[in-house]
């Protein structure tokens, strides 16, 4: 029996991805410059299309001490629900956590939620940490990503997020995919990243990057209140910093003073006038 391929085609009458060679050959037959490629999976002509030869693959079993860029990313949500598996409630606590290293150098940061799923911290996890990346690092340095979400990588390692842009973010029922907008976010900062890997590890276990996102996530909704949604972001603390420096140098006493020097210039030299006087 005849080993089953799939034709990826990128330029022909109708670009797409065909089980037969005959469906393939009507799109590239007699059409100038065509291109297109066989593969023996689907999710390899998909990549192949979409201009993506490798985004993701497996990798040996480690803590990223050897990977260079490592990015560590965790969601979690305190759902109080009655019966598992059940809608969040609005009060409910939610929350995502990243963690950057590289070699001695480590940044985090983390966020959260009312009411907001387990599954969307972990899509937030992860585009926050890649545009973390992407601002501190560019889009040429490989990265390695570390989750525990099979949620977030299976999308990714199976190329299901491909299979959505093309059918305009639906599933292959034709249902609109869950946290659409999160999803559309994250392949437009997968598009611009050069190389990056997937890994999974198990949760809660012994991964020290796994438990340090974890322990920070949790943090963050321990810290939350019914006023205080989202707690101050870790990586904008400088930021405010300034603007309390900032106002403490418009009430500070040596600019009062210069004010004052001024104001008995003009006066002596008959500018200005005290109503007082």
């Amino acid at each position: 029996m005849a080993k089953k391929k799939f034709y990826a085609i990128k330029k022909g009458r109708k670009p797409g991805i065909y089980r037969t060679w005959d469906e393939a050959k009507q799109q590239v037959d007699g059409f100038p410059g065509a291109i297109y490629k066989s593969f023996s999976t689907e999710s390899e002509a998909e990549q192949w299309q979409d201009g993506r030869d490798s985004i993701s693959k497996a990798v040996p079993q480690s803590d990223g001490k050897a990977e260079g860029l490592v990015l560590y990313t965790d969601g979690g949500s305190r759902n109080t629900g009655n019966v598992a598996g059940g809608h969040v409630r609005k009060e409910d606590l939610a929350a995502w956590a990243f963690m950057i290293k590289k070699g001695s150098l480590q940044l985090s940061d983390s966020g959260g939620e009312f009411g907001a799923t387990n599954n969307r911290m972990e899509i937030m996890a992860l585009i926050n940490g890649l545009k973390m990346v992407s601002q501190r690092f560019g889009d040429q340095e490989p990265i390695l990503v570390v989750s525990d979400s099979k949620y977030v990588l299976d999308a990714i390692n199976q190329n299901w997020i491909w299979g959505w842009k093309r059918r305009n973010w639906k599933k292959a029922n034709g249902e609109i995919v869950a946290n659409k907008e999160l999803w559309q976010e994250v392949a437009q900062l997968l598009g611009r990243i050069k190389h990056v890997e997937f890994k999974w590890t198990k949760g809660h276990a012994d991964n020290t990057g796994n438990i340090f996102v974890d322990e920070l996530l949790n943090q963050t909704m321990d810290q939350m209140t019914s006023t205080k949604q989202v707690p101050k972001s870790k990586t904008t603390t400088n930021v405010q910093e300034k603007l309390v420096q900032n106002k403490e140098a418009a009430s500070n006493p040596e600019t009062e003073k210069s004010v004052q020097d001024l104001m008995t210039s003009f006066k002596q030299l008959g500018l200005f006038k005290d109503p007082n006087d």
